[in-house]
């Protein structure tokens, strides 16, 4: 997706969209730097926006691996449809509150990690806990949840639902931002 594209979206939708810039290529490798991919069977991602951390998550997934990808715009889903035919993705027109209701359809085993990008500090404030408590639920144990965040507020909301908490930041990003990784245990 051209940025004008993405900047347009995002100025529409910041609430859902929670940035006006795609994450970088600093981010996005920082994040998938956190993603066992040589043991994964099934990956989800939240919050996919225009796909730039589907293309590096696809990028390490192995060929048995299953990637469910939600993204609740239906513009940025278009985009993610005709910019990668791949028959290891699901893509998911929905919330992620959903999860359980897809794996199911899908006949897919617990969660190995989730990667997100959702905006839960812009979200309704109920939302957050909500939709990690549910990929939580969703996750085999030693899970992990890999999270950006361009604050810490939230930190408290994971550290009560995992029980524990991992930072690591990126400055080369705009804005700079937070990676949170939390495991079930």
């Amino acid at each position: 997706m051209k940025l004008g594209h993405f900047f347009k979206e995002g100025i529409k939708n910041i609430r859902t969209t929670g940035s006006i810039t795609p994450s970088s290529k600093f981010l996005c490798k920082k994040m998938v730097a956190k993603v066992d991919f040589s043991t994964s069977k099934f990956i989800v991602e939240l919050g996919a926006g225009d796909g730039v951390l589907t293309e590096y998550i696809l990028a390490n997934l192995g060929q048995d691996t299953r990637l469910m990808v939600f993204e609740i715009n239906p513009k940025l889903c278009k985009i993610i449809r005709e910019r990668f035919q791949d028959d290891r993705m699901i893509l998911v027109e929905d919330s992620a509150e959903k999860l359980p209701e897809y794996i199911k359809k899908h006949n897919l085993p617990d969660v190995d990690f989730v990667i997100s990008a959702l905006p839960f500090t812009s979200l309704p404030k109920e939302l957050a806990p909500r939709i990690i408590s549910t990929c939580q639920k969703s996750m085999r144990k030693g899970g992990k949840f890999v999270q950006m965040h361009y604050s810490l507020i939230l930190r408290k909301l994971y550290k009560q639902i995992f029980g524990n908490l991992k930072v690591d930041f990126t400055p080369l990003n705009v804005p700079p931002a937070f990676v949170f990784v939390c495991e079930k245990e």
